[in-house]
């Protein structure tokens, strides 16, 4: 019996942890928002979003909610493409879970009651229309 322990001990096994073989590294995720405005509105929507979508991101970026942010203005392609592109950069899909229970209050200091952030929805539809959302990885290639 004490042969067999002692054989067992004795054995070494190798394992060597390699990780992932994809052929890059995940890194940030970010969230795109894809907006059409409707035509010679846009600079009304850039001024709308400048009172009240931009001190929300600079708020969360302040309390490290998110990393960063991007609005970028570019032409539309056809009468289905976007011409308005927000992109939110959150350290990782982690940081996704509970986000609503830290944005909320933000959200509320910035742009009033539940009421008063619904009215100024309603009043964002006449001059654009969010085509989609998505949510990516950046990823560094290998």
């Amino acid at each position: 019996m004490a042969g067999l322990c002692s054989a067992q001990t004795s054995t070494t096994t190798t394992t060597i942890t390699r990780g992932s073989n994809a052929p890059y590294t995940e890194g940030a995720v970010w969230v795109l928002t894809m907006i059409k405005t409707k035509a010679g509105l846009s600079d009304d929507y850039l001024k709308s979003i400048s009172q009240t979508v931009k001190p929300i991101y600079d708020e969360e970026k302040k309390q490290k909610i998110i990393l960063d942010y991007k609005i970028l203005n570019g032409d539309a392609v056809g009468a289905q493409d976007f011409n308005i592109l927000i992109m939110v950069q959150y350290p990782n899909m982690a940081a996704l879970d509970s986000l609503r229970d830290k944005m909320d209050p933000i959200i509320e200091k910035v742009m009033g009651p539940e009421d008063q952030r619904r009215a100024t929805a309603v009043k964002r539809l006449d001059i654009r229309e969010i085509l989609g959302t998505k949510t990516m990885r950046e990823i560094t290639l290998r």
